[in-house]
């Protein structure tokens, strides 16, 4: 059940009651106790640290307190005292310390600049503002200019400087034509951050309009517009504009040459930029060059910070929102055309403004009693502390023997009412300041209670709840609770009474309905609070709707009958998919059923009651399945779904004994998928009533099973049925059984001592279940003693599972024991487990630390053992802190972020990697435990003699021709000594073929080389490297470009190796064999043709086709036909063979068969000779030719 939410008022003295321990607290906003409780001043509300006004209006400085009694208000002015009455124009808000500066009736607001601070006292100390910078805004006039027409040539670069008179605050830059038509701008024409407008290159188009600055302020709402700049641009094309506008090579279309990038802003190659922690850091770069050249931006060593990095002003700019020291570093903007690329480095430091680590909080104390207040604060640099009371430095205030100095805090011991006052702390540096209030009150308050008298709370059986009663007090007082105005103070068993004075009761009974009583005191009297409870019976259905399934057009009823408190109002309400049915007038829905009258199918889902009163409800759930058939299916089984099991039902225990009892239940239906499990779940009401476990598992085939119990628990037990579709509704509970009591037969696990402070140690363990309780009244014995020693065993009994020891020595092994223990007896002999008080940092540093350079870029470091006392804690490591403080190359600069390097255990040597080479370094080595470093060691300072130098940067390979390839680099980023030349070796190759190796070496200052190519084709591969007197550094290798013809050579070479290429040959020559098999197998179906009658002219004697009648047209290719001749050459010369179709169908004789051939007599022309028809060749035939190719 959910118990009433008390008003807010109520958390605030419940705060006040936990915090009054600690002493930082606020006083309640309860009226009665604000107007009777005296409270030291408190600012509520100030203005700004810079606080700029507009001079039209009168200016209104904030200073907002509170305090009681009601505080006054006075003023400074450059630390000196501000008159307030002698000014006419000045004056003060009643109840208020706000400064008003009316200027209605005259004067100049300049005259008022200056640093104000406001003062808040009464007779409990001062409160003190931020030192107020007030500044009135302005916004001068542009000085008047004539600018000369601005020539330039096309494809330059140019800059319009706007140079904005300097207005408080500063006015907000944009570009726009004398005809106020916003200045378009994309990545060649853009505006920087300082306001000027920047050309990477310029076009003639840019000719078309002028160009004017304009600054808007922000105060007096104005813009003041610069006389603007007329551009004339020379060019080598002046005519057809716009027809080369969108030309793809522009630039060679109007005969502008193309350039390499050089940087506009900022200039060179390198700048550096420092930035506050938590401001946005603001990186720009402006290029220019022809084409145009895009910004890439990189950092040294890292990714950028996606979470906070983004690029405007078309990639011209990074911003990195909330900077923090990781983002330190080294960023470069990478400026590239299709010319070249160059780069620009910026070195960004992060430094900081003073924040707070630790803010000093306001400090509420009892007489008698101690506290501190607490200033920390970092900053880079470090920020120094300076203590305040009432306004004055806490050197010139009076001396108090309760209050000690420590740095950045103040201990107060033993506070009196005269200890009441007002602190401040300031924390600054060069950057900034901080400046916190924080007052130290003793409060000297009888008991009183702060809720309505007389409550009513009303509560469901079983369930837990909590009793409210919040009081106030000074000293804190104690509260007991009492019932029905007798007993013994509740505590224990099923109550827990809470630091704040809330009373648990863990499962309500019905004889814990009554009136508690809660009684607070302090020594100066005593206060009380009655609250009556009611317990209420639960509400629960007894009778759930249950699974069904039904024919379309039928009615069907789902029950839900429900049990509860007849004093409780019952709302009975039903879901359909989990969401509010509508009742329509097809449902009637009645106290204890839901009835559907003409089933639909979209009527088909899950169906939930839910019984509910204002205290609690139940809900039960069931599903209906509509058949769209109207007809009865013969294999019930195959027809019907299968669902989820119902709910066994009918519990009973038997059996009963002290450590088992048999439990029976009735199986439900397996609607159509038969039982496979049955899961029997317990829940007991003392540890964690409501909460349900399983206990055991059987099979489906059995109801009744024996169940094993642990002693002294209220058992209760339900079961859920599971088959292949899922589980079923849980059973309804069975009745209540309890075991017999016994000693625990265990003791709680993973027992653990450790210091959470310096002077304590906080033994902890995992507290044992109800299960294993095994009686009422589950106390742990908690024992301790230092190890090693013959000291008695100190103890202390818990009903938690956690116990702090207090006032210990730093850093000692204690022996610690956990026994359980209830109301039976003691568990068995605890195993003894050694822990340690807390950790305080070490005390020494490590001394004679002596230092070994062992090559360019490592050292290695040897150091005596600090003493293990003044460890005070678990030696972790020995740490080394080093920093490069400069580099012997006097103009490099260099990053001095801290390194360390950590040496595990107690060791007396390391070695230290990964430094620069050729560099002054400074080193402190530290002692650190599981609290933190200790104190540093003598810092001591080595050199890193010469090393390699880093690869050369950008080297670049260019090949304006095909005669000459010329280099260019940069010098390494890292020289790592003093230079002394670079190497070159370059090689020329032709595809797999290298030729001669030749080496060339250059002073350190070139960084150009042209090399004259032998021939067009081959291309050279370069390899470079920086020297120092060591020796060579990393080299770094680059290739020619692949000229034209190369290109053109290499791909005609590689064509016959393209993997499409070969599979088209190959498809080619299949293709033909297909062909060529297909004509030989047509040629050869040429074979005999039967013929009706015989030729005129015979055939030869030698023909062996004669006899049977066929003619042959298959002759060998070798062989020369009847009737030809062989010519000289040894071809066959054909004789007068003109015949065609129609000279041999003049006979009348000649037809086609059935099968297409052309069979007849071949007669002769009646005007040729019977001779030459004899000498007529077959194969020359029309006829002939057309059958060899059918």
């Amino acid at each position: 059940m959910a118990r009433p939410q008390p008003p807010p008022w109520v958390h605030a003295a419940v705060l006040l009651c936990l915090l009054g321990l600690g002493g930082a607290i606020e006083i309640p906003m309860d009226p009665s106790i604000q107007n009777e409780l005296s409270q030291p001043p408190t600012i509520t509300k100030q203005s700004v640290k810079d606080h700029i006004v507009d001079p039209r209006d009168n200016i209104l400085i904030e200073c907002e307190a509170k305090g009681n009694p009601a505080p006054s208000f006075h003023w400074t002015r450059n630390s000196r005292f501000f008159n307030v009455a002698k000014d006419p124009r000045v004056s003060m808000r009643r109840r208020s310390g706000t400064l008003v500066i009316d200027f209605r009736s005259g004067g100049r607001p300049e005259e008022y600049e200056g640093e104000y601070q406001c003062f808040a006292r009464n007779k409990f100390g001062t409160a003190l503002s931020n030192r107020i910078r007030l500044q009135v805004s302005k916004s001068p006039l542009w000085p008047k200019e004539n600018l000369d027409p601005v020539v330039v040539q096309e494809g330059a670069p140019l800059t319009l400087q706007c140079n904005p008179p300097p207005g408080l605050p500063s006015p907000v830059i944009f570009w726009m034509s004398s005809s106020m038509e916003p200045i378009t701008q994309d990545k060649r024409v853009s505006q920087g951050h300082n306001g000027d407008l920047y050309f990477s290159n310029v076009m003639v188009q840019d000719m078309q309009t002028d160009y004017s600055c304009n600054a808007r302020f922000h105060f007096t709402h104005t813009i003041q517009q610069k006389n603007p700049f007329t551009l004339k641009v020379l060019t080598n094309h002046p005519y057809n504009d716009s027809s080369l506008r969108n030309h793809p090579d522009m630039y060679s279309a109007r005969g502008v040459a193309e350039r390499t990038p050089s940087f506009m802003y900022p200039q060179g190659t390198s700048s550096s930029q420092m930035v506050l922690r938590g401001m946005d850091l603001l990186l720009e770069c402006i290029a220019s060059g022809v084409p145009t050249p895009d910004i890439a931006w990189y950092k040294k060593g890292g990714d950028l910070p996606s979470d906070k990095a983004k690029f405007e002003n078309f990639n011209k700019a990074l911003r990195i929102t909330s900077v923090s020291e990781e983002d330190s570093g080294e960023y470069f903007c990478l400026a590239s055309n299709k010319m070249g690329s160059i780069r620009h480095t910026i070195s960004v430091r992060v430094k900081a403004a003073p924040y707070w680590l630790d803010e000093p909080k306001n400090l509420i104390l009892a007489p008698g009693e101690d506290g501190r207040l607490v200033c920390r604060a970092n900053g880079n640099p470090k920020p120094t502390v300076q203590w305040m009371v009432n306004g004055e430095p806490l050197q010139s205030a009076p001396p108090n023997p309760n209050r000690e100095v420590a740095g950045d805090t103040i201990i107060f011991r033993d506070t009196q009412i005269s200890s009441r006052a007002v602190y401040q702390c300031n924390t600054s540096n060069e950057h900034g300041y901080l400046l916190a209030n924080a007052f130290v009150s003793v409060l000297d308050v009888p008991p009183r209670m702060m809720s309505p008298r007389n409550q009513l709370i009303r509560v469901i059986l079983y369930n837990r709840t909590r009793l409210d009663c919040p009081f106030f007090g000074s000293p804190i007082p104690t509260l007991r609770w009492f019932k029905n105005g007798q007993g013994s103070n509740l505590d224990g068993g099923n109550y827990h009474v809470y630091e704040n004075g809330s009373l648990e009761i863990k499962m309500i009974r019905k004889e814990d309905q009554g009136i508690y009583t809660c009684v607070a005191t302090n020594i100066l009297g005593k206060a009380e609070n009655q609250v009556r409870l009611e317990v209420k019976d639960p509400t629960r259905i007894f009778r759930m709707p249950e699974d069904q399934v039904v024919k379309r057009g039928t009615t069907v009823q789902l029950e839900c009958r429900v049990k509860h408190d007849p004093s409780l109002k019952l709302t009975v309400s039903w879901l359909k998919d989990d969401q509010p049915l509508y009742i329509g007038n097809r449902m009637k829905k009645e106290d204890d059923s839901l009835t559907i009258f003409g089933v639909a199918e979209r009527d088909q889902g899950s169906y939930t009651c839910v019984a509910s009163t204002e205290l609690d409800q139940d809900r039960a759930k069931a599903y209906l399945t509509v058949l769209a058939d109207q007809t009865t299916p013969t294999n019930r089984l195959a027809a019907l779904p299968k669902g989820r099991p119902d709910r066994p039902r009918d519990l009973e225990l038997t059996d009963l004994a002290e450590r088992s009892v048999r439990l029976t239940w009735i199986p439900g239906d397996d609607n159509n998928s038969p039982i496979t499990d049955y899961v029997v779940q317990f829940e007991e009401d003392q540890f964690q009533p409501g909460v349900w476990h399983d206990h055991s598992k059987f099979p489906g085939s059995v109801n009744s099973a024996v169940l094993q119990l642990s002693p002294y628990v209220n058992y209760q037990f339900r079961v859920i049925a599971v088959n292949e579709v899922g589980s079923s509704h849980p059973s309804l509970p069975s009745e209540r059984y309890r075991t017999s009591g016994a000693p625990p037969e265990s003791n709680p696990s993973d027992v653990k001592g450790e210091g959470t402070r310096k002077n304590n140690m906080e033994i902890t363990w995992t507290p044992m279940n109800a299960t294993s309780a095994f009686g009422p009244n589950l106390r742990y014995i908690v024992k301790w003693r230092r190890r090693e020693t013959r000291e008695t065993w100190n103890n202390a009994t818990v009903w938690g599972s956690r116990y702090v020891v207090g006032q210990t020595p730093v850093y000692v092994p204690y022996e610690i024991r956990v026994q359980a223990e209830n109301d039976f007896g003691k568990g068995p002999e605890p195993d003894t487990v050694i822990g340690y008080s807390g950790e305080d940092y070490p005390r020494a540093a490590p001394t004679d630390v002596k230092i070994r350079v062992l090559n360019s870029t490592a050292i290695s470091l040897q150091w005596n053992r600090v003493y293990s006392d003044t460890v005070q804690g678990q030696l972790r490591e020995y740490r080394a802190y080093y920093w490069r403080e400069s580099s012997l190359l006097k103009s490099l600069w260099v990053s001095q972020k801290r390194q360390q390097a950590g040496f595990p255990g107690d060791r007396l040597r390391g070695v230290v990697s990964r430094l620069f080479p050729y560099s002054n370094y400074k080193l402190e080595m530290v002692v650190v435990n599981g609290r933190g470093d200790g104190p540093r060691s003598e810092t001591k300072e080595f050199t890193t003699p010469e090393g390699v130098p880093s690869a050369p940067r950008r080297f670049r390979v260019r090949q304006p021709n095909l005669q000459t390839i010329n280099l260019e680099w940069d010098h390494p980023e890292h020289p790592n000594g003093i230079l002394t030349g670079y190497s070159l070796r370059y090689v020329p190759f032709n595809g797999t073929k290298l030729g001669k190796q030749m080496v060339e070496n250059f002073s350190p200052n070139q960084t150009k080389f042209t090399v004259q190519r032998a021939d067009p084709v081959s291309r050279y591969r370069f390899t470079l490297s920086a020297r120092t007197q060591v020796g060579s550094g990393e080299a770094v290798t680059e290739e020619s470009p692949a000229s034209p013809n190369e290109a053109y050579t290499n791909n005609q070479a590689d064509i016959a190796t393209q993997g499409w290429f070969i599979g088209l040959m190959c498809a080619i020559a299949l293709l033909v064999l297909i062909l060529l098999i297909v004509c030989f197998i047509k040629r050869s179906r040429g074979g005999k043709y039967p013929v009706r009658e015989k030729k005129d002219v015979p055939l030869g004697p030698e023909d062996p086709k004669e006899e049977d009648g066929s003619f042959d047209y298959s002759d060998e290719d070798n062989k020369p036909l009847q009737g030809s001749q062989t010519s000289l050459d040894g071809t066959i010369k054909q004789q007068e063979s003109d015949d065609s179709l129609v000279d041999y169908g003049e006979g009348g004789e000649g037809q086609f068969n059935e099968d297409g051939s052309f069979i007849g007599q071949y007669t002769v022309k009646k005007d040729k000779e019977e001779t030459e028809g004899n000498e007529s060749s077959e194969a020359t035939s029309p006829v002939n030719a057309i059958y060899s190719l059918a």
